[in-house]
Protein backbone atom coordinates (compact mmCIF):
# COMPACT_ATOMS: atom_id res chain seq x y z
CA UNK A 1 0.00 0.00 0.00
CA UNK A 2 1.06 3.54 -1.05
CA UNK A 3 2.34 6.05 1.55
CA UNK A 4 -0.88 8.96 1.46
CA UNK A 5 1.43 11.00 3.99
CA UNK A 6 3.79 12.38 1.55
CA UNK A 7 4.28 15.93 0.75
CA UNK A 8 3.38 17.10 -2.88
CA UNK A 9 5.85 19.13 -4.64
CA UNK A 10 3.34 21.96 -4.15
CA UNK A 11 3.30 21.59 -0.37
CA UNK A 12 7.12 21.21 -0.08
CA UNK A 13 8.03 24.40 -2.22
CA UNK A 14 5.40 26.48 -0.06
CA UNK A 15 7.21 25.24 3.21
CA UNK A 16 10.64 26.13 1.05
CA UNK A 17 9.48 29.67 0.43
CA UNK A 18 7.82 30.16 3.59
CA UNK A 19 11.62 29.17 5.19
CA UNK A 20 12.77 31.66 2.79
CA UNK A 21 10.91 34.57 3.96
CA UNK A 22 11.66 33.52 7.62
CA UNK A 23 15.31 34.25 7.17
CA UNK A 24 14.74 37.09 4.86
CA UNK A 25 12.55 38.65 7.60
CA UNK A 26 15.64 37.71 10.46
CA UNK A 27 17.34 40.58 9.09
CA UNK A 28 14.77 43.21 10.04
CA UNK A 29 14.79 43.66 13.49
CA UNK A 30 14.00 46.58 15.76
CA UNK A 31 14.50 46.80 19.53
CA UNK A 32 10.70 46.47 21.61
CA UNK A 33 12.12 47.60 25.03
CA UNK A 34 13.59 51.88 25.40
CA UNK A 35 17.14 51.17 26.66
CA UNK A 36 17.53 47.81 25.90
CA UNK A 37 19.37 47.50 22.75
CA UNK A 38 20.92 44.14 22.47
CA UNK A 39 17.21 42.55 22.59
CA UNK A 40 15.52 43.09 19.21
CA UNK A 41 12.49 42.15 17.62
CA UNK A 42 12.24 39.96 14.42
CA UNK A 43 8.91 38.57 13.11
CA UNK A 44 11.14 35.65 11.34
CA UNK A 45 8.95 33.28 13.84
CA UNK A 46 5.62 34.43 12.07
CA UNK A 47 6.37 32.28 8.88
CA UNK A 48 7.13 29.63 10.70
CA UNK A 49 4.28 29.58 12.73
CA UNK A 50 2.25 29.74 9.63
CA UNK A 51 3.92 27.29 7.78
CA UNK A 52 2.83 24.90 11.79
CA UNK A 53 -0.86 26.06 11.03
CA UNK A 54 -0.93 24.94 7.10
CA UNK A 55 1.26 22.01 7.28
CA UNK A 56 1.31 20.37 10.81
CA UNK A 57 3.90 21.02 13.33
CA UNK A 58 7.11 19.35 12.24
CA UNK A 59 7.17 21.70 9.03
CA UNK A 60 6.92 24.88 11.88
CA UNK A 61 9.26 23.36 13.63
CA UNK A 62 11.37 22.67 10.69
CA UNK A 63 11.11 25.68 9.05
CA UNK A 64 11.67 27.79 12.32
CA UNK A 65 14.64 26.28 12.53
CA UNK A 66 15.83 26.60 9.08
CA UNK A 67 15.92 30.61 9.68
CA UNK A 68 17.65 30.55 12.92
CA UNK A 69 20.43 28.06 11.27
CA UNK A 70 20.67 30.30 8.51
CA UNK A 71 20.44 33.39 10.32
CA UNK A 72 23.23 31.62 13.05
CA UNK A 73 25.76 31.23 10.31
CA UNK A 74 25.15 34.09 8.32
CA UNK A 75 25.66 36.12 11.29
CA UNK A 76 28.44 34.07 13.17
CA UNK A 77 25.92 34.17 16.47
CA UNK A 78 26.16 30.89 17.89
CA UNK A 79 24.06 32.04 21.43
CA UNK A 80 21.61 34.18 19.40
CA UNK A 81 21.03 31.43 17.09
CA UNK A 82 20.67 28.54 20.29
CA UNK A 83 18.27 31.01 22.42
CA UNK A 84 16.23 31.55 19.17
CA UNK A 85 15.85 27.63 18.14
CA UNK A 86 14.42 27.08 21.99
CA UNK A 87 11.79 30.33 21.54
CA UNK A 88 10.99 28.59 17.73
CA UNK A 89 10.46 25.30 19.68
CA UNK A 90 8.65 27.10 22.42
CA UNK A 91 6.55 29.01 20.51
CA UNK A 92 5.50 27.16 17.02
CA UNK A 93 5.56 23.88 18.40
CA UNK A 94 2.64 24.00 20.95
CA UNK A 95 0.36 26.75 18.83
CA UNK A 96 0.98 23.84 15.90
CA UNK A 97 -0.15 20.98 18.11
CA UNK A 98 -2.82 22.55 19.33
CA UNK A 99 -4.43 24.06 16.16
CA UNK A 100 -4.15 20.73 14.03
CA UNK A 101 -6.10 18.76 16.85
CA UNK A 102 -8.49 21.95 17.44
CA UNK A 103 -8.43 23.25 13.75
CA UNK A 104 -10.82 26.51 14.46
CA UNK A 105 -10.19 30.26 15.67
CA UNK A 106 -10.54 29.43 18.78
CA UNK A 107 -8.19 26.42 18.30
CA UNK A 108 -5.91 29.06 16.66
CA UNK A 109 -6.00 31.66 19.72
CA UNK A 110 -5.54 28.91 22.60
CA UNK A 111 -2.43 27.50 20.56
CA UNK A 112 -0.83 30.83 20.01
CA UNK A 113 -1.33 31.65 23.69
CA UNK A 114 0.27 28.39 25.16
CA UNK A 115 3.04 29.42 22.13
CA UNK A 116 3.23 33.13 23.63
CA UNK A 117 3.19 31.13 27.11
CA UNK A 118 6.40 28.42 26.25
CA UNK A 119 8.17 30.98 24.33
CA UNK A 120 8.34 33.31 27.29
CA UNK A 121 9.54 30.06 29.41
CA UNK A 122 11.99 28.71 27.04
CA UNK A 123 13.52 32.51 26.35
CA UNK A 124 14.21 32.97 30.32
CA UNK A 125 15.39 29.09 30.50
CA UNK A 126 17.36 29.70 27.60
CA UNK A 127 18.64 33.02 29.73
CA UNK A 128 19.68 31.41 32.52
CA UNK A 129 21.91 28.48 30.64
CA UNK A 130 23.18 30.14 27.67
CA UNK A 131 23.80 33.86 28.60
CA UNK A 132 26.68 32.46 31.72
CA UNK A 133 27.36 30.01 30.15
CA UNK A 134 28.59 31.72 26.63
CA UNK A 135 28.85 35.16 26.84
CA UNK A 136 30.13 34.90 31.02
CA UNK A 137 27.18 37.36 32.40
CA UNK A 138 27.35 36.23 35.67
CA UNK A 139 23.98 34.28 36.75
CA UNK A 140 23.20 37.06 39.36
CA UNK A 141 22.90 39.93 36.40
CA UNK A 142 20.43 37.21 34.03
CA UNK A 143 18.52 36.79 37.22
CA UNK A 144 18.32 40.18 37.73
CA UNK A 145 16.70 40.61 34.52
CA UNK A 146 13.95 38.21 34.22
CA UNK A 147 10.92 39.87 35.27
CA UNK A 148 12.30 44.13 34.77
CA UNK A 149 13.69 42.77 30.88
CA UNK A 150 13.41 39.46 29.87
CA UNK A 151 9.52 38.45 30.18
CA UNK A 152 8.49 41.92 29.17
CA UNK A 153 10.13 41.79 25.95
CA UNK A 154 9.09 37.92 25.13
CA UNK A 155 5.85 38.63 26.14
CA UNK A 156 5.26 41.50 23.45
CA UNK A 157 7.30 39.40 21.00
CA UNK A 158 5.40 36.80 21.36
CA UNK A 159 1.92 38.76 21.15
CA UNK A 160 3.36 40.45 17.78
CA UNK A 161 4.19 37.22 16.58
CA UNK A 162 0.69 35.67 17.30
CA UNK A 163 -0.88 38.54 16.00
CA UNK A 164 1.14 38.63 12.99
CA UNK A 165 0.35 34.74 12.24
CA UNK A 166 -3.44 35.32 12.80
CA UNK A 167 -3.40 37.88 10.83
CA UNK A 168 -1.20 36.23 7.91
CA UNK A 169 -2.48 32.93 8.49
CA UNK A 170 -6.19 34.19 7.85
CA UNK A 171 -4.88 36.11 4.72
CA UNK A 172 -3.39 32.86 2.96
CA UNK A 173 -4.60 29.83 4.44
CA UNK A 174 -6.71 29.47 0.95
CA UNK A 175 -3.89 29.86 -1.20
CA UNK A 176 -1.50 27.41 0.59
CA UNK A 177 -4.45 25.03 1.77
CA UNK A 178 -5.12 22.49 -0.80
CA UNK A 179 -8.88 22.66 -2.07
CA UNK A 180 -9.95 19.35 -0.19
CA UNK A 181 -9.02 20.61 3.19
CA UNK A 182 -9.97 24.50 3.08
CA UNK A 183 -12.83 25.59 5.55
CA UNK A 184 -14.86 28.25 5.19
CA UNK A 185 -14.98 31.29 7.32
CA UNK A 186 -11.07 30.76 8.85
Amino acid sequence: MANTNRWSTRTLVTIALLCAISVLLSFVEFPLLPGVAWLSYDASIMPAAVCGFAFGPAAGVACGLISVVAHGILFADFTGAVMNALVVLGFVLPSALVYQKLHTFKGAIIGLLLGIVFGVIMAVLGNLVVTPAWLGVPLDAVVAMIIPILVPFNLLKGLLNAVLTLIVYKAISNLITPKKKQVSGR
